[in-house]
C-alpha cells in the first residue's frame, strides 16, 4: 500500500487540528455555559432567610406526586407556560411541616393565582399540614385576584381569605365529560374494533357510540356526587355554612350576581365565601401588618416554600444508617418497557422496585400509585416484581393517590395493605382490547390490497386488512381470559371469591369510601398513614422515610436541578394565542394521545377513562 503524499498528510493534519480545536472549544463553551448558570441560579453566597416573615405558598403549575421527566436544557432555554411546571407534594407539604416549628415563620399566606391544578385528594393530604401549622397558632391568609374551584378548596382552609374587587370565586361543581368518535370513524371510514371484559369498561364507549351510555352515566354519578359531596363539606365546615350552601351558590348563580349588580367579588362576600375584598396595595398593607416586617421593595416579608424548602432541607432529610420505609411513585400511564418519570413503565418500575427491595436497610417498600393503568403486559411484569419482593419477606405497602384504576388496581391488588384518600377513585377491573383497520379508508381512495399468504393468519394484522374472522375470536379469548385472571387475583389478595370480585368489577369505577365497603380498599388515609402501616408491618420502632427515584447520571442531576431552578424562578415566556389554541384542539390531542398509549404487545390494555375528572 503506498504511503499518502505530502500534500495530503499536510491537509489531514490540518484537518485533524482543527476538529479537535473546534471539540475543545465547544467543550470549553459548555462548561463555561453551565459555570454561568451556576453562578446566576446557584452560585454566591446564599441569602440569609429573613428573621420575620411568612411562608409563602404560591405553586406554579400542577401540585404531582412525581414530575414528568423534561430534557433539562429544553426547560432551561425553552419557551414554557406556567401551567405546564409540575410541583412536588411532599415538598409543599414538607414546607409547611418544617415552618410550624420555625420561630422566624410566623404566619403562611397563600398565593393560589398560578395553581394550575391539585386536585381534592392532593389538596386534603396539604391541607392536613395546614391544620396543624395553624394549630401551631400561626395565621394563614389566602389573598388572590380570582380562585378557580381548585385553588378555593386549599384556600378555604386559611383563617382569612382575600379576593381582588374585581375577582371572585368560580365554582362549577364536578364532572365527567368526553368526546365520542363513533360517527367521526365512520365518516373517515375507519373500523375500530374494540373488545372488552367487563360490562361498565367505559373506556370503550368513545370509540362505539356517540354518546355516554346509561349505564356509565348511572356509575360515574355516583362517584362524582361521593366526591363532590366531600368538597362541600370540607369547604362549608372551614367557612361554617349552613350544609347545601355551595350547592345553592353555584345552582342559583346567576340570580345571585344579577342581584349584586354583577359584580363577583362582592357576590362571594356576601355568600361567605371570602372575608374582605382587597386590592393589591390594601393586601399588602394588610399583610406587612400580619407579618411585621417588610422587604427592601416595600412589600411584606416572606419567603416562598420551594427557596425555604431548599435551604432548610439539607438538615433534616439526611438519612440514617438505620432502617428505612422506601417510597416508590408509580405515577402516569402504564406503558411497556422502560419509560421516563411521569410514566409508568413496565421494566423500570419492576427494576427500580427489586433495586429498593435489595438495598440495606430497607425495611419496607410503600407504593404510591396515581395512575389509571394502560398496559395489561406492563401492569403484569410489575406485579411479579411486588409479589417477589413479599416473598422475600418485605412488607409492601400501597397508598392510593387520587386514582388507583384499571391497572392501577391491578399492581396494588396482592399488597399487604391498601390505603387510599376518601376522594380517591378506584376498582374499574376490566380488560379490553382495540386498534383500528383502514380498509374502507384505502378504498374510498382507490387503493385496494390483495396478495397471497401461506397460512390463514399470514397478513391478517395489517391495517389495510379487514379484521381476520380468526383474529377476533383470538382477541376474544384472550381478553375473557385475562379478565378471568384479573378477578382470580384480586380474590386471593382480597380474601374474597371469584364470584363477590365480578359482583364489584365488571368495569366499575369507585369512590375510596365505596371501595372500602366492598372490600377492595383497607383503610382510608394519607401517605403518611401508609408509610406508619408500612412501618408498623416491619416491626419498626425507629426509622427514616426514603423517597426512591430512577436512577440519573450526574450530569443529568445538574442540568435537572438548573431546570427546577429556574422553574422556581418562573422564568417563563409563553404565547396566549398558543395557549388559547392549544386549549381549542386539546380534545384531539387527547384523543389522539389515547391512541399513541395503545403500546402492549398482545393490544390488551386495563386503562380507565372516567379518570381523567380528578387529575
Amino acid at each position: 500500500m503506498s504511503k499518502p503524499s505530502f500534500i495530503r498528510r499536510f491537509f489531514s493534519a490540518i484537518w485533524n487540528g482543527i476538529t479537535r480545536i473546534r471539540l475543545a472549544l465547544s467543550n470549553i463553551f459548555f462548561l463555561l455555559m453551565l459555570a454561568i448558570i451556576y453562578f446566576v441560579y446557584i452560585g454566591g453566597t446564599p441569602e440569609p432567610l429573613p428573621e420575620r416573615a411568612a411562608l409563602l405558598l404560591g405553586p406554579a403549575g400542577s401540585i404531582v406526586d412525581q414530575k414528568s421527566f423534561v430534557e433539562p436544557l429544553a426547560a432551561l432555554f425553552g419557551k414554557a407556560a406556567p401551567e405546564d411546571r409540575e410541583v412536588l407534594l411532599r415538598d409543599v407539604i414538607e414546607a409547611i411541616e418544617t415552618a410550624k416549628d420555625d420561630p422566624n415563620i410566623n404566619s403562611m399566606v397563600m398565593e393560589l393565582d398560578h395553581l394550575a391544578s391539585v386536585g381534592i385528594s392532593k389538596t386534603q393530604e396539604i391541607v392536613r399540614a395546614v391544620e396543624a401549622f395553624k394549630a401551631s397558632g400561626k395565621p394563614v391568609v389566602a389573598v388572590g385576584d380570582y380562585y378557580g374551584q381548585s385553588q378555593y378548596l386549599l384556600a378555604s382552609h386559611a383563617d382569612t381569605i382575600i379576593v381582588h374587587p374585581f375577582g371572585g370565586v368560580a365554582l362549577e361543581g364536578f364532572s365527567s365529560y368526553h368526546n365520542y368518535f363513533r360517527e367521526a370513524l365512520e365518516k373517515l371510514s375507519i373500523n375500530m374494533h374494540v373488545f372488552k371484559a367487563g360490562d361498565h369498561k367505559s373506556i370503550a364507549e368513545p370509540f362505539l357510540r356517540d354518546d355516554m351510555s346509561p349505564e356509565q352515566k348511572e356509575i360515574s354519578s355516583r362517584w362524582l356526587e361521593g366526591i363532590w359531596a366531600q368538597y362541600t363539606e370540607m369547604v362549608e365546615g372551614q367557612r361554617d355554612l349552613a350544609p347545601g350552601s355551595i350547592n345553592s351558590y353555584i345552582n342559583n348563580y346567576a340570580e345571585n350576581l344579577k342581584a349584586h349588580g354583577g359584580d363577583t367579588a362582592n357576590a362571594a362576600l356576601q355568600a361567605g365565601l371570602v372575608d374582605r375584598l382587597m386590592g393589591r396595595n390594601d393586601a399588602n398593607e394588610y399583610l406587612m401588618e400580619l407579618v411585621g416586617a417588610s422587604n427592601e421593595d416595600g412589600l411584606y416579608e416572606a419567603v416562598g416554600f420551594e427557596h425555604y424548602l431548599s435551604r432548610k432541607r439539607p438538615l433534616i432529610s439526611a438519612l440514617g444508617d438505620g432502617n428505612r420505609v422506601a417510597v416508590i411513585t408509580a405515577q402516569g400511564n402504564m406503558l411497556n418497557g422502560d419509560q421516563p418519570p411521569g410514566s409508568i413503565g413496565g421494566d423500570s418500575l419492576a427494576r427500580l422496585i427489586h433495586a429498593t427491595a435489595e438495598e440495606d436497610g430497607v425495611a419496607a417498600i410503600v407504593l404510591r400509585i396515581n395512575s389509571g393503568g394502560g398496559s395489561v403486559f406492563a401492569s403484569e411484569i410489575i406485579r411479579q416484581e411486588i409479589l417477589r419482593t413479599k416473598n422475600k419477606g418485605l412488607p409492601v405497602v400501597v397508598s392510593m393517590g387520587s386514582v388507583a384504576a384499571s391497572g392501577g388496581y391491578y399492581i396494588a391488588a396482592q399488597v399487604d395493605q391498601i390505603w387510599a384518600t376518601p376522594a380517591t377513585i378506584t376498582g374499574s377491573i376490566g380488560v379490553i382490547a382495540a386498534f383500528p383497520t383502514l380498509e374502507r379508508l384505502y378504498d374510498r381512495f382507490g387503493v385496494h390490497t390483495d396478495g397471497v399468504g401461506t397460512t390463514e393468519l399470514a397478513g391478517s394484522l395489517r391495517l389495510d386488512r379487514p379484521l381476520n374472522p380468526q383474529v377476533s375470536s383470538s382477541i376474544t379469548s384472550s381478553v375473557e381470559n385475562t379478565y378471568r385472571g384479573f378477578v382470580s387475583l384480586v380474590a386471593k389478595g382480597r380474601g374474597m371469591t371469584p364470584e363477590a370480585v365480578d359482583l364489584v368489577a365488571q368495569g366499575r369505577v369507585w369512590s375510596a369510601p365505596d371501595a372500602m365497603e366492598r372490600g377492595l380498599v383497607d383503610k382510608l388515609g394519607h401517605l403518611e398513614d401508609a408509610i406508619k402501616a408500612a412501618a408498623e408491618l416491619a416491626k419498626l420502632d425507629d426509622y427514616t422515610v426514603d423517597y426512591v427515584g430512577l436512577p440519573m447520571s450526574p450530569r443529568d442531576m445538574l442540568l435537572q436541578h438548573l431546570a427546577d431552578r429556574a422553574g422556581s424562578l418562573r422564568l417563563w415566556t409563553g404565547s396566549s394565542t398558543a395557549g388559547a389554541l392549544s386549549r381549542f384542539v386539546q380534545p384531539l390531542v387527547e384523543a389522539a394521545e389515547e391512541i399513541g398509549l395503545l403500546n402492549d404487545p398482545a393490544n390488551l390494555y386495563m386503562r380507565c377513562l372516567a379518570c381523567r375528572a380528578v387529575n
